[in-house]
């Protein structure tokens, strides 16, 4: 599907990301996970979490594998990659107009809103930046990246924390 992991589409701290392409024809993201010092919490959370959701503003998984340390998730292809090429590139030729931000920052927060109250439990996701928000070929943010992502019922209207998460 990736051609021998060729064609790379970003990284961070869980893994990398690849350009990949279905026998059928169609592209997708493929998030190769790094080998989890834990049990793989992170894979489980982000194929449990993604896996039970569907939001236009939300990426869509597709499917995932899991072969010894090895792990895979498998996304929707995202043509305009992340949002963070976009804000912090002021003055260039691949900046949004300010319409077009504000249709993407509504996206964003109707994907934040479904996460907190339009699913059968909450989703605190914990790790929303720029770097997170992709951009499908229209524009469309979806949040993406749930590997910090923790479950909580929706009629408890205060969460405890007691360690930071995510990015600074």
């Amino acid at each position: 599907m990736t051609k021998d992991f060729k064609d790379e589409l970003g990284h961070g701290g869980y893994g990398t990301v690849f350009k990949g392409k279905l026998s059928a024809g169609g592209l997708v993201a493929i998030k190769m996970l790094k080998a989890s010092k834990g049990n793989g919490q992170e894979f489980i959370n982000e194929v449990a979490t993604i896996g039970r959701i569907h939001h236009v503003n939300v990426v869509r998984l597709i499917g995932f594998r899991s072969e010894g340390s090895k792990r895979a998730l498998i996304y929707e292809f995202m043509a305009n990659g992340s949002l963070e090429k976009y804000i912090l590139t002021r003055g260039k030729n691949n900046s949004l107009c300010w319409n077009k931000m504000y249709q993407i920052i509504l996206g964003i927060a109707g994907g934040i809103k479904y996460l907190h109250r339009g699913c059968d439990i909450r989703i605190l996701h914990f790790d929303i930046k720029p770097h997170n928000i992709l951009l499908d070929d229209n524009f469309i943010p979806k949040v993406s990246d749930f590997g910090l992502a923790k479950f909580y019922p929706r009629e408890d209207s205060l969460v405890s924390i007691t360690v930071g998460r995510g990015s600074i």
